[in-house]
């Protein structure tokens, strides 16, 4: 004959196994909350690293990729010429002058010179990335330029001339290491370790040691924004 299954056995058993794994479950919720108590944050990391953090034994950055020929912004580079209400081109010579230096960007967008306190860092990953093809400059301190160009800016237009600086991209992230230890460790990263989100930018130099760009001239309607804009800076 067969045995009826006796239930009570079974509810018995399962409430075993429930509260056998409810303790388990407690701690690991716990141990991240512990962990993480104290912790310096990426935040925080990129802060004490821009303003050069008394709390910082040192800061560096760690590069991942590199991208040559990565065009920097425009830039006005010249005087604006004002051919406005005038019905031919007006020829005229520009002075154009302008700069390159290296540059530091945050994944926040926080953009500053290379003069912080990760410098030697920096200064040792230019060496790392210029090449016999790509002459990468490695300091900080600003290398110039300046041309006489003769152009014409078109009929009732505002003229000026445009530069936009070719530039080495090495991206990575910062790792920081503290003074004094937080949470049991000295070390933190920002954004995260093996990241690519912080970018530093090299500018790259022709082999007479000029700046390597896009230089051109622009020319903008007369009476638009843009042009309004223009002339004001002027």
């Amino acid at each position: 004959m067969a045995r009826t299954p006796r239930k009570g056995t079974h509810r018995s058993k399962k409430k075993r196994i429930t509260l056998a794994l409810a303790p388990v479950a407690a701690l690991a919720v716990a141990v991240p909350l512990m962990n993480s108590a104290g912790a310096a944050t990426p935040d925080e990391v990129a802060a004490d690293c821009r303003a050069d953090s008394d709390k910082l034994e040192n800061c560096e950055f760690v590069p991942v990729g590199v991208r040559h020929n990565s065009l920097g912004p425009n830039k006005v580079v010249s005087d604006v010429t004002d051919n406005c209400g005038k019905d031919t081109p007006k020829g005229t010579g520009f002075s154009v002058t302008g700069s390159v230096t290296r540059t530091v960007q945050t994944d926040s967008g926080f953009s500053a010179g290379g003069d912080s306190k990760l410098a030697n860092s920096f200064f040792e990953i230019g060496i790392k990335f210029s090449t016999t093809e790509f002459n990468v400059k490695r300091d900080d301190t600003k290398t110039g330029f300046s041309y006489s160009i003769d152009d014409e800016v078109k009929p009732d237009h505002v003229g000026v001339f445009m530069w936009s600086e070719k530039r080495t991209d090495v991206s990575g992230y910062l790792k920081a290491t503290y003074k004094d230890e937080q949470d049991g460790q000295k070390v933190f990263f920002s954004p995260r370790e093996g990241a690519t989100d912080i970018h530093v930018f090299y500018p790259q130099l022709l082999k007479n040691g000029t700046p390597d760009g896009r230089l051109w001239m622009r020319n903008v309607k007369c009476g638009t924004p843009e042009a309004d804009r223009l002339l004001n800076k002027a």
